[in-house]
């Protein structure tokens, strides 16, 4: 039998999305301070796009909000659930501050009123 080195929990999905993260091209559609397309009082804080070649839950990349601090890689991770688009997706806090992760988590819920649930990789600084 084959014995697995045991990770603390969650642990493995960071793992793995640190993987996707480094395998994969950011495409930053919309950057700090552009607004919202369909939303125009919702701007963004950070740079905000996607991985290419990657499938979210909504059937296109992997979303990612990148912040300013630079090489801290994956922070966590914001879980949305959008009643309107009648989505479900997971949106990755790249090089996020903290001070970061609470200007996108008041544009989640305060502005563009889709809330999110913070979920913050353990091992992370930006707490």
């Amino acid at each position: 039998m084959t014995t697995h080195t045991q990770l603390p929990p969650g642990q493995r999905f960071f793992t793995n999305l640190d993987r996707i993260c480094a395998s994969a091209r950011l495409v930053v559609d919309r950057p700090k301070d552009s607004r919202h397309p369909r939303a125009p009082q919702a701007v963004y804080p950070v740079d905000y796009g996607y991985l290419d070649g990657t499938t979210g839950g909504d059937g296109e990349g992997v979303d990612v909000f990148r912040g300013s601090a630079e090489g801290a890689g994956v922070v966590g991770v914001f879980l949305t659930a959008d009643p309107n688009k009648r989505d479900v997706e997971v949106k990755v806090l790249l090089d996020c501050t903290g001070d970061e992760i609470e200007r996108v988590r008041h544009l989640l819920d305060d502005v563009l009123e889709i809330g999110g649930l913070l979920v913050l990789r353990q091992d992370s600084q930006a707490a």
